[in-house]
C-alpha cells in the first residue's frame, strides 16, 4: 500500500490545521514517543467501506523504500497507531489527508536519515493579497530563488479558473440543448396548431375571443414545459447518482473519489423555471399564429 509518510511536530500541527487534523479515534499525543504515529482515514480504511486495514492501538510496520541510492534500500520500523483521523476528503497543500501516515519529527529525521525538510508551511494572520504576495517574494529571496512557494491565493485563483471555464462549457452545452428543446417545442406547437385549425376556427365562430385562444396555447406550453422540467430533473438525479457510484467509492477508481449529487430548492426551481420559460418563449409564435387565424379562413382549411 503506497502512502504518503511525513514527519511532523504533532501539536504545532494541530494548531495549524484544527478542522481536518483531528483524530476520529484514539488521541493525537502532545509528547509522542519515537513509535507513535497517526494516520489517515484511508489508510484505516482504504474503500471507506467499513474493512478496516488498521485502527487505533494497533501496532503496525511502517516501510520505507530510499530509491536515492543503489542498489535500493528498504527500511522498516514497528509503531504504535495512536490515532485515526476523521475522513478528510478533497486536498490541501501541505495539509493532512486521507492517505497520509504521520511520525514525530526526531523518528522521521532518524527514519529517513536526513534533518532536511521537504516542505515548510508558513501561516500568516491575514488573507490581503498583498501581503501574501509580499511573503512570497521574502521568502524566496531568503532562500536565494532555491524554492518554489505556492500560496494559497494562487491556488484559489487557479481553481477559480478552471471552475469559471468548465461552467462555462458546460453553460453552452445547456444553451445548445435548451435551443434543440425550445425549437422541438415549437414544431410541436405548430403541428398542433394546423391539426386543430378548424376546431379552432368552429370556437372562434361560436365568439372564442383571440386572447383566450393566445391562452390555450401557451397554457399548453406551460404544461409541457413543467412535465419535461420534472422528467428532466428526475433523469439528471437519476444520472448524477449513478456517475457519483461508478466513479466514486467502490467504482473505477477505488474509492479515490468521494461524487456527492445534492439538488438544492434554488437548483430544482430554477430547472423548473428554465423548462417553463423556454417552452413558452419557444410557444409564443405557434401561439400568437393561432389566435390570428380568422374564422372563415379556418373552417375552410383542409
Amino acid at each position: 500500500m503506497v502512502q504518503s509518510i511525513i514527519g511532523v511536530d504533532f501539536s504545532e500541527y494541530a494548531k495549524f490545521y484544527p478542522t481536518t487534523f483531528v483524530a476520529a479515534s484514539g488521541t493525537i499525543p502532545t509528547n509522542p514517543s519515537e513509535s507513535d504515529i497517526i494516520v489517515g482515514a484511508r489508510v484505516s480504511s482504504p474503500r471507506l467501506n467499513g474493512t478496516v486495514f488498521t485502527q487505533a492501538n494497533d501496532i503496525v510496520n511502517v516501510s520505507w523504500t530510499n530509491n536515492t541510492v543503489l542498489p535500493f534500500v528498504n527500511k522498516t520500523y514497528t509503531a504504535n497507531v495512536s490515532a485515526v483521523l476523521g475522513v478528510i476528503g478533497g486536498f490541501g497543500i501541505g495539509g493532512p489527508s486521507d492517505t497520509g501516515v504521520y511520525l514525530p519529527l526526531s523518528q522521521a529525521e532518524q527514519f529517513f536519515a536526513t534533518d532536511q525538510a521537504d516542505m515548510i508551511i508558513v501561516k500568516l494572520d491575514t488573507s490581503e493579497p498583498g501581503i501574501v504576495n509580499e511573503t512570497s517574494t521574502l521568502i524566496t529571496s531568503k532562500f536565494n530563488n532555491e524554492v518554489s512557494v505556492i500560496s494559497s491565493n494562487a491556488v484559489q485563483s487557479l481553481l477559480t479558473t478552471i471552475f469559471s471555464t468548465i461552467q462555462l462549457f458546460l453553460g453552452g452545452i445547456a444553451a445548445i440543448s435548451l435551443l434543440v428543446a425550445g425549437i422541438g417545442i415549437m414544431n410541436i406547437m405548430i403541428v398542433s396548431l394546423i391539426e386543430r385549425t378548424r376546431e379552432i376556427g368552429i370556437l372562434k365562430a361560436l365568439g372564442m375571443k383571440s386572447r383566450t385562444v393566445l391562452y390555450i396555447f401557451l397554457t399548453e406550453s406551460i404544461i409541457i414545459g413543467l412535465v419535461g422540467a420534472i422528467i428532466g430533473i428526475i433523469s439528471g438525479w437519476i444520472l448524477a447518482n449513478g456517475v457519483s457510484l461508478f466513479l466514486g467509492r467502490g467504482g473505477i477508481f477505488g474509492g479515490a473519489l468521494d461524487i456527492t449529487p445534492i439538488l438544492t430548492p434554488e437548483v430544482l426551481l430554477g430547472a423548473l423555471a428554465f423548462g417553463v420559460g423556454i417552452s413558452v418563449i419557444f410557444a409564443l409564435y405557434p401561439a400568437w399564429r393561432a389566435s390570428r387565424l380568422k374564422p372563415v379562413d379556418a373552417l375552410r382549411y383542409e
